[in-house]
């Protein structure tokens, strides 16, 4: 792919991608289930549709993510949408294609959501999201759960906005949700709480028959692998998981607290169905020495990847290709750096790495999620190409950008 396409490419596995799907699928099977895949994670039209294909519905935080989806064969009927900041139009849009609900996230959005499907003589489906106040121990920026956070409506307030909300002549009161952050490492937060709203969700649907509990995504995936003692091999021993905790201990979290309920659950993963699905190909240009410090290169930069930059993330970066006699060479610690002018344009600091030359590919793992979704044209550089692997089979599903493109768009002024 590197030599057909060029680099950097970012690269999928769709049979990972509808693995993760079927078993995650497999193990909500005692539950009324739908598994809404979140499209901020990973939004090419070609992954929108493996997932469609399978059977999954959709989590979209924007009107330009329903059009995708909509685009690649999803249902939106099937598609929830979140979000803090719903614009007018996002929401006329999403109305017109009929989806399955609004997750409300304020007062004011949901006397906004009544007053705009009013003037287009519909009705709009709605449930709260609501602020559990839980922790989920991840980094800062990527928690939603708890009071601090811009996300969802004050527990204290949940029981008073539902009986507005029934008052409201374009209003259906469908369901409940909640999300309380990504990348969780451990199963126990998402059964604490669900155990926390249950009285809530009973109450619920005592009183408005409401159809469903969405719990939300925020499921970890593994980063960081340990190198076997005595050889190059990496390895886990999750089973062929890429979770940091199993499905089957998901499920067994977040089954028997949902079951009692008696309603049906929906629950919206990205990262987990995607992460580690995909991976950053780039290549060595450059090995550099200053001082004891030592740089390799590379042609992708934090425009392409961000994660490295603005969470200080672990991607797992590994040679494409080794040989016999690179196994055996010393390994040592290296930088591995882009080319855009910002000291925070890295993949690794002091990584130990086995020699690296000039020329070399490099696959950065675990890039499937809120990788080329956040990528941008700081330093006024193209986005870079996205493949698809199925089988023996691969094939690009999104073209290099060009400088052309750069400036597609830009206009002169009078």
């Amino acid at each position: 792919m590197a030599e057909k396409f060029g680099t950097p490419t970012y690269v999928y596995s769709a049979g990972t991608i509808v693995d993760h799907y079927a078993r995650l699928d497999a193990a909500l099977a005692p539950l009324d289930h739908l598994i809404c895949y979140a499209v901020k994670a990973n939004s090419n039209r070609a992954i929108l549709k493996l997932l469609a294909d399978a059977g999954a519905g959709f989590d979209i935080v924007s009107g330009g993510e329903l059009f995708r989806v909509l685009a690649a064969g999803g249902d939106p009927a099937k598609c929830t949408f979140t979000g803090v900041g719903k614009s007018r139009e996002e929401i006329e849009y999403a109305l017109e294609q009929g989806v399955y609900s609004f997750n409300v996230e304020s007062e004011s959005e949901l006397e906004n959501i009544d007053r705009i499907a009013g003037a287009k003589n519909l009705r709009a489906p709605i449930a709260l999201r609501v602020n559990p106040d839980i922790d989920p121990h991840t980094h800062e920026y990527i928690s939603t759960g708890s009071h601090e956070n811009k996300f969802g409506i004050a527990l204290d307030r949940i029981a008073a906005v539902y009986e507005s909300a029934a008052k409201m002549r374009n209003i259906d009161i469908v369901g409940v949700q909640m999300h309380i952050g990504s990348q969780i490492t451990e199963a126990q937060p998402f059964a604490s709480a669900i155990w926390k709203l249950a009285p809530i969700v009973r109450e619920l649907k005592s009183k408005y028959a409401i159809k469903f509990f969405s719990i939300g995504g925020g499921m970890g995936i593994i980063y960081r692998r340990a190198l076997e003692s005595g050889s190059g091999k990496w390895w886990h021993d999750h089973g062929g998981e890429s979770s940091v905790f199993s499905i089957r201990d998901y499920a067994d979290a977040i089954v028997p607290p949902s079951r009692q309920l008696g309603i049906g659950i929906v629950v919206e993963p990205g990262r987990f169905l995607v992460g580690n699905a995909g991976v950053l190909l780039t290549r060595v240009g450059y090995i550099k020495k200053s001082g004891a410090k030592k740089f390799a290169i590379v042609d992708a930069g934090m425009n392409d990847l961000i994660r490295p930059a603005l969470y200080h993330s672990y991607h797992e970066i590994v040679p494409v290709k080794e040989t016999k006699s690179e196994r055996e060479r010393k390994i040592s610690k290296i930088d591995i750096v882009g080319p855009v002018c910002e000291s925070g344009d890295f993949f690794a600091l002091d990584r130990e790495m086995p020699k690296l030359d000039e020329g070399d590919l490099l696959a950065i793992m675990s890039g499937g999620a809120y990788g080329f979704v956040m990528a941008s044209n700081y330093n006024s550089r193209p986005l870079p190409a996205e493949g698809l692997v199925r089988g023996d089979k691969f094939a690009l599903i999104r073209k290099r950008q060009t400088w052309k493109d750069l400036v597609r768009g830009e206009i002169e002024p009078l």
